[in-house]
This record gives structure tokens, C-alpha cells and sequence, in this order.
């Protein structure tokens, strides 16, 4: 990847482009589910005030976001989003690993996330990036979470 990457963590102010991102990224699981992913009507400007969401942005652009909530024994991931048009360029596992390093650096031994067993392709990388299936659970409405962890060094 050429582009030029930064960082940043997010405040309240950033709470409508996150949810502008968010809406891009998960539009496309709307026709395989039949409905919005609950992370396209979030409460964004909660969220920032009691979640860490580290913005990805490339060539100053932001394109990218992970959003996640400390449990004290493990990190949660709630949210990976990435713009549609930066999607299948790596950038979902570029974030992945920047949620293991601040696990890591908060001293947690396991991260771990829930999504949609439709959610496929999500699923796939996931497993790849060296996380396991722990459970799935059917939540109604033709949905299947499936929980996924990892342990970390």
C-alpha cells in the first residue's frame, strides 16, 4: 500500500462522519440480511463518549474506523468499518491489528467480537486473522451471532 496512513482516536465531534462511514461500509449487508446491521443505527454520539474508536485515515482521507470497549479481562470489538471504495485493500486487517495492539497494550490476554453469521466474508477473515468460533446463537429474526475470540501474547 502506497497511501500515506494516520491515526487518530476519535472525540464527540467525529461522531457524524463515524456514523457516515459506518452507513457506507454496512450498506452492502442490508439485501443479504433483509434489514440494517445494528451498527448503521448506533448512537454514535454515545458511543464515542464510552467506546475508543481509532480513525483510520488515508491520504487524509478517513476511510476506516474500529471501535472498541475495554472489559477489563478481554477487549471487545463492537465495530470495523471501511469506506466501500478502500474495501478488499487489507485495510480491515490493518485495523484488526491495531484493536490487538491496544488490547495488548492495556495488558488484556483475549480480544474478542460477535457478528452475523451471514456476514461471511467477515467471518472468513476473522478465522484467517487467528480467531476462533466460540459460539452461535440463534437471536430471532433469521439471525445467527456468531462469538469469536482470540488469545493474545
Amino acid at each position: 500500500m502506497d497511501e500515506a496512513i494516520n491515526w487518530r482516536v476519535a472525540d464527540v465531534d467525529d461522531a457524524g462522519a463515524i456514523r457516515a462511514l459506518t452507513r457506507a461500509a454496512y450498506a452492502r449487508w442490508v439485501p443479504v440480511i433483509g434489514r440494517e446491521p445494528k451498527p448503521m443505527g448506533a448512537d454514535y454520539e454515545a458511543a464515542v463518549r464510552n467506546h475508543r474508536f481509532d480513525l483510520l485515515y488515508v491520504d487524509a482521507v478517513l476511510t476506516g474506523l474500529i471501535e472498541t470497549v475495554d472489559q477489563r479481562d478481554r477487549l471487545l470489538i463492537v465495530n470495523v468499518a471501511v469506506a466501500p471504495d478502500a474495501q478488499g485493500r487489507g485495510l480491515g486487517s490493518v485495523l484488526m491489528a491495531r484493536a490487538e495492539a491496544n488490547a495488548q497494550a492495556l495488558g488484556r490476554k483475549r480480544i474478542w467480537l460477535y457478528t452475523n453469521k451471514r456476514f461471511a466474508q467477515n467471518v472468513r477473515l476473522y478465522l484467517k486473522l487467528g480467531y476462533q468460533i466460540d459460539r452461535e446463537e440463534d437471536v430471532g429474526g433469521g439471525t445467527t451471532r456468531v462469538d469469536m475470540s482470540k488469545p493474545l501474547a
